[in-house]
Parts: structure tokens; sequence; C-alpha cells
């Protein structure tokens, strides 16, 4: 394995989800590039005032995200490893899968959030989308409750 792209959105999965993508980079030349998605909101208002405060707080959004990232590698780097950072912005699926597609990905590991049926048919699964598209494998790394569940089971 030599490029993997680790899909990351800051959520309780994200260290289960690094954690897995640093057990597949296991090749010597092995680098990680550890990828976030700002996905801007809809807007729902002309008000000025509305618009300045979405402006406000997508700057907010991607201050946060950088600085995230930041650790993230650094976090990593001091472990030895080949780590870099991106952040998008857009739909995180096409993101996901034209940052793979551009960099030759190995391999895509994500997380899943274990939705319901319903939310997922209402809202769509982001994780459907990026393995339906998806030039090489990805890894699903299951919500932790399902993990937790798993692990007792044994």
């Amino acid at each position: 394995m030599k490029t993997v792209l680790v899909s990351v959105d800051f959520s309780d999965a994200t260290r289960a989800v690094i954690a897995t993508a640093v057990e597949l980079a296991t090749a010597p030349d092995a680098r990680l590039i550890i990828h976030h998605c700002l996905v801007p909101p809809m807007v729902s208002t002309e008000y000025g005032v509305g618009l300045e405060m979405m402006q406000a707080n997508l700057e907010l959004a991607e201050k946060t995200a950088v600085h995230q990232l930041e650790h993230i590698e650094d976090e990593l780097t001091a472990r030895g490893l080949q780590v870099t950072s991106v952040l998008t912005r857009g739909g995180a699926a096409t993101d996901i899968v034209q940052k793979a597609t551009k960099l030759h990905a190995d391999a895509i590991v994500m997380g899943s959030h274990g939705h319901t049926a319903l939310y997922e048919l209402v809202v769509g699964s982001t994780t459907h989308a990026v393995i339906k598209r998806a030039p090489c494998p990805v890894v699903i790394v299951p919500p932790a409750s399902v993990t937790k569940t798993a692990g007792k089971k044994r």
C-alpha cells in the first residue's frame, strides 16, 4: 500500500478511521493523505445579515478544520509516517473520489456513521456514493458503537 486517502469529518469515528489507515500504510514508502471536505450549507435566506453570519460561520469552520488537520498531521508525522493534509470545499463524495483519482490512491479509508435506512434514503450517504464511484478499494470503518458491540460477542 503506497498512498492511502483518509477522509475524516472530525466526528467520534475519526480516531478509528486514522488508526485503520495507519495499519494499512505498512510499506516503507507509504503515505497518508488526510482529507476533510467543508460542505457549505444551503442558503435559505436573502437577508444580508443571514448571509454575513453564514460567511462568518464558514470562515470559523475552515479555521477549525485547518487546525484539526494540522494536529492530526503533526501527531502522525511524529510517529514517523509520511503525511499530508488537504482541505477541500464542496460535495464530500465528489471531492473524495476526485482526490483519490488525482492522487492515484491505492485505497480510501473513511468512516460510516450507521444512520438509519430512512436517513440514508432522505439525506443520502457519502460512503455509498464513494463506494459506487471510487477508483480504488474503499475501507469503511464502522461506528464505534458497532465496533464495541462486535468486540463483546467474541
